[in-house]
């Protein structure tokens, strides 16, 4: 007899997607995405209960059945209550979601960080399959990690393990960058893409980034990290510069992490990170200088195999309240 279908839920800042997952092969059985129209906790439960619903519809699948939903939220979450510490994307603090999502749907919620999701998604089924100590590091909007450690999904005494994102990593001299989480100096504040246009736009202005304007055809609201990487392949010193300094943090803060946690795998994702060839190859430059050799040795470096699938596999797989 095949395992029951699950339901996992991919929570961002400005949609959310409901999958029914096999738990045997990974496969995405059905899926239903919904923008955010209003961002209350309580209007969000109620718009990702109704794309639950209707996955579970389009895979029959009847929700009574289930022993539990899992929901990866782009943000700090306590595992144990469900509770939303700080989602900065959601405008988000202390927000009970996982009660309000468990009363709409009138079964058990697990919540857990997007990128804890995903590692465990990645480990089931993806580049860190088969390794019982394995780092997830994802530069997308943001910037998070997730930890698996003898063979477990490590997520610390407040729920709030692998936030690499909000590591302190303001070069020394220079003004600390505010990051969205409310702290200053974070490596989200230098390397994570919406911060990461928002300091290009504002230099653009200061007239500092002119090939990244052009490479965003002149439209400054069009300025992202892959216009700055173009710019970097069109020869621009500005996007040299600042592909140099991103890089270099963020290699740096992943060395750190495979020096201090000396995982047999670190897999690599996210829109910023894989979408910009050169920013990846300066960050893996830093990366192998500046590991422990001892940490190195036997260090398998991966990009992530699941694609945008790796956070609902994972959460249905977490979310199973029998497993």
């Amino acid at each position: 007899m095949s395992a029951p279908l699950r339901i996992g839920i991919d929570l961002g800042g400005t949609n959310a997607r409901a999958a029914v997952v096999d738990p045997v092969t990974g496969a995405v059985v059905a899926a239903e995405k919904r923008p955010h129209v209003e961002r209350t906790p309580i209007a969000v439960a109620r718009s990702v209960a109704e794309a639950t619903r209707s996955a579970a519809a389009q895979a029959g699948l009847d929700l009574a059945t289930l022993a539990g939903v899992g929901v990866g939220v782009a943000g700090q979450c306590d595992g144990t209550t469900g509770v939303v510490v700080n989602a900065p994307n959601l405008g988000w603090r202390d927000a009970p979601f996982g009660d309000l999502l468990a009363q709409e749907l009138h079964v058990p919620v697990q919540v857990v960080n997007d990128l804890s999701a995903a590692a465990w998604g990645e480990r089931a089924f993806g580049a860190a399959r088969g390794a019982d100590d394995a780092v997830l590091v994802f530069v997308g909007s943001g910037v998070g990690s997730g930890l698996i450690l003898g063979g477990r999904l490590h997520q610390g005494a407040g729920g709030v393990a692998g936030e690499i994102g909000h590591v302190k990593v303001a070069p020394r001299g220079a003004q600390p960058r505010p990051c969205g989480c409310g702290e200053w100096g974070c490596l989200e504040a230098y390397a994570g893409g919406m911060n990461l246009a928002a300091r290009v736009r504002d230099e653009v202005a200061e007239g500092k980034a002119g090939g990244v304007l052009e490479a965003a055809g002149g439209d400054a609201s069009r300025v992202n990290a892959s216009a700055v990487e173009a710019a970097y392949l069109a020869g621009d010193p500005y996007a040299r510069e600042l592909w140099a300094e991103v890089g270099e943090l963020l290699g740096t803060a992943m060395a750190n992490v495979v020096t201090l946690l000396n995982p047999a795998r670190l897999v690599l994702g996210g829109g910023v990170l894989l979408g910009c060839p050169n920013l990846e190859r300066i960050a893996r430059a830093h990366l192998g200088d500046r590991t422990l050799r001892v940490a190195r040795r036997g260090l398998v470096v991966e990009r992530a195999g699941l694609g945008d699938d790796a956070g609902v596999v994972g959460a249905a797989l977490l979310g199973d309240a029998s497993r």
